[in-house]
Order: structure tokens, then sequence, then C-alpha cells
């Protein structure tokens, strides 16, 4: 059994440690909350350049992290997720560099009106607060979710995965030095100092009112305990179970490419397709080219008792598989009796997570837009755009499936919320 975590610097237990960082991260939030856009927006300029600036470091840090992993036996999709390059580095600063440029959402005034009376009433964007990020094997999310609290005004504490935790620190360094280096607090950008599970635990519990919201970032063992033990509201999504529905009306060179894309193109991410539908109207000339098109890619495909028929390659699905977030190489396939047909499968085995329509007949695109209840649907796009910087946001934390604050993409618009001003000029109630 390891034995309990102390800091090194001051000597304090785990507990105690994050406590004083949930006080310094509240105290932090209030300086962000008062500053200026234009401090902000040099902050993230600075915190770009600060990256660029120390990636020998970070690149030598993850260098270490992934020789550590590949004793430790993690698989080589998990390496993969964590591993970091010279382009990596510079995509991190890009998306630091888009969100500073995007519209300032603190004080932006959603609405305003005057009543009778003459009170002056305006609904405005403020920051949340103390934002707390949990998250495993990819180490950009500590720059992602850095960028986009600074932005909101909010401060944040990270915990990263154990298996990429020097790549998270040395990155979190550069950040802190950016902040600094525009007179910003450097605790608005906190990394919890171990990899201690127990961690996970006291930051669920809010650390005494210090955090506002937690957003969890991995797998689905891990959103499933943030959802289930958190004592602050969540963002999240649990599973990303995804569907293309090809419509009888579909081109079929276009519905191949978005197939073929909402699937193979990064099989291990939330928004890769796990489910294809396909029009029983339309399955003589739209099955066959389809499912081959997945095989010849060295997709698994699982399908119904018509998919079958198309390739002795094909195999059973079972019930189960049409729940299944796979994030892999499988797809489940199944033919449906239209459009109605489709969103009632979306509906009983989906996620609400992201799925897309392909077809040429408004009319349909419009029924499924309207009755998919789902974060993020498309018509003749691949369901792979469920990304913040596809959105424009410049990242995302994640992508939220709930129906209260925020759903799909988490930017930094998200990461506020909104107080009532009111102006008056002596007005008392009668």
């Amino acid at each position: 059994m390891n034995a309990p975590y102390k800091d090194q610097t001051t000597g304090e237990d785990l507990e105690l440690t994050l406590r004083r960082m949930g006080l310094a991260a509240r105290a932090a939030a209030r300086v962000l909350a008062k500053s200026d856009k234009s401090q902000r927006a040099a902050a993230l300029h600075a915190m770009a350049k600060a990256l660029l600036a120390r990636e020998k470091n970070i690149l030598a840090a993850n260098g270490r992290d992934l020789e550590q992993a590949a004793r430790s036996g993690v698989s080589p999709a998990f390496i993969e997720r964590m591993k970091l390059s010279r382009e990596a580095i510079h995509a991190m600063a890009n998306g630091i560099e888009t969100v500073a440029w995007l519209a300032d959402p603190i004080g932006d005034a959603e609405a305003e009106w005057t009543r009778p009376n003459g009170l002056k009433i305006a609904r405005v964007r403020v920051p949340i607060g103390v934002i707390g990020i949990i998250y495993e094997s990819r180490p950009n999310v500590t720059a992602d979710a850095a960028a986009l609290c600074v932005k909101s005004g909010n401060a944040v504490i990270l915990r990263g995965g154990s298996e990429a935790f020097g790549s998270a620190r040395a990155i979190q360094a550069a950040l802190v030095e950016g902040l600094e280096r525009v007179g910003l607090p450097a605790d608005a950008v906190q990394l919890v100092p171990t990899a201690d599970r127990a961690a996970v635990g006291y930051m669920l519990g809010g650390l005494d009112g210090a955090i506002d919201v937690i957003i969890p970032r991995g797998g689905k063992s891990l959103v499933a305990r943030v959802q289930k033990d958190a004592r602050v509201p969540v963002l999240a999504h649990l599973d990303g179970n995804c569907h293309v529905y090809v419509d009888k009306a579909a081109d079929v060179h276009k519905a191949l490419d978005i197939v073929l894309n909402s699937k193979m193109r990064r099989v291990s991410v939330c928004g890769a397709a796990e489910t294809l539908l396909i029009d029983a109207a339309g399955a003589g000339r739209l099955l066959r080219p389809l499912v081959l098109a997945l095989l010849d890619a060295e997709c698994e495909v699982r399908g119904d008792r018509i998919t079958q028929t198309v390739d002795p390659r094909v195999q059973a699905a079972e019930e189960d598989d049409w729940y299944t977030e796979f994030l892999d190489a499988i797809i489940a396939v199944r033919v449906v009796e239209g459009v109605d047909a489709a969103i009632a499968h979306i509906g009983k085995y989906g996620s609400s997570h992201t799925d897309t329509i392909v077809t040429e007949d408004k009319a349909a695109a419009e029924t499924f837009l309207r009755e998919v209840d789902s974060a993020i649907v498309l018509h003749n796009a691949s369901t792979q755009f469920a990304d913040g910087a596809e959105f424009g946001f410049g990242a995302e934390i994640g992508i939220a499936t709930g129906r209260l604050h925020a759903r799909g993409p988490v930017g930094a618009r998200e990461l506020t919320t909104y107080k009532y001003v009111v102006r008056g000029d002596g007005q008392v109630r009668p």
C-alpha cells in the first residue's frame, strides 16, 4: 500500500493540500472575474508563447511518461493518446491563440428590457467561479481546459491521469508562466500535485465549497464515478453512442464518405459512429456498398439478419451491440423502416450525444433534426464534427449531453452563467 501523500514543500497531507488549493483557486477566481478582457486575452497569448518556448521540456517529460507507460503494460491505443509531438504542441498553442481571439463572453448582455415602472433589467454573462477538471490520458486537455477557463474568467483545478502526469505538469508550468507575465495569479491554473486517486474523491466533495462544477474527461468508468459521487454539479457525457442514418434519398457517394469518416477517421473519440442505420426503402442500392466499404476498411460489422446476407464476414448483432460505444473498429448495422423508425431506434439505444442523417430529402432531414433529442444533430455531415474546435470554439473541455446549463461542446461561453442587473431611479414596490 502506498504511503499517504505528503506535500514536499509544506508537509501537508493530500486533503489539506487540496483544501489549500481550493481556497487559492477561489481567490484567483475573484481576480479573474474583475480582470479586463484585454488582460485575459494577453494572458492567453502569453500562455501560447510560453508553451512554444518550453517545447523541449514538455517533449522530454512526455518521453519519460511514454517510457513508463510502456513498461507498465498499457495498451498501444492508450499510449497513442498520451503521445505529444512538436506538431501537437504547436496545435495546442494555436488552439489557445484561437480562444484568445474569440468574442469575450464576460459582461455580455444577452437580453435587456425596461419594465412599465422604469426599471431597466439586463441578463449578463458572468464566470461560474472555480472549475474542477478530472481527465485521463490526453495531456493536451491541460492546455485546452486552462485556456477556456481563463477566457471565461474562471479559475481551474486540474487533476490529470497518472500515466501522463509529468507531461501535464510541464504544460501547466508553461501556462502559469504566461499568466504571471501579464499580472494574473498563478493559482488561476492549478494542477493537483499527485496522481493519488484519493484526490478525485476530495475534488468530488467540492473542497468545502471551493469547486462550483466538475467536468470529467475520460473513459466510462471515470465519468460514471464522477456522476455517481460528485456533490457539486457535473458537465459530462457517459457514452458517445453515435448514429449515422442513411435515408432512402441519400446520395450513395456522399453516404460512403460520411459513413467511413464517421466510423474510421478516429475510432477512439466520443464522436465516432457506433451504429449505422439504413432505410429499408433504399437498402437495395445502399446496404451492400456501405457494408463492403466498412469491411474493406478493416472495420468489424455486426449486423441484423438483412445485413448478414451481404457478406459472410458480417457477424450477427446482439441486443447489447445497439447500446454499445465500441471505441474501436467495430460498428453495428441495422435496416430500418424509414426516418421515423431510425428516430425511434436512436431514442431507445442512443446516448443523446451526436447523430447524423444522410439524405437529399429536405423534409426527412428536418424531421430528423427536429425530433432526434441529442446534443448535436447533423445533416449530410460526419459525426466526427462533434468537436469544439470544429464549432469555432478554439477548443473544448468536453461534450455535455445533459439538458441543463450546457449541451454539446463545452467552450468558453458554456463555462459562464448569468446574473440579472437591475437599474432603477428610486423605485419601490407597492
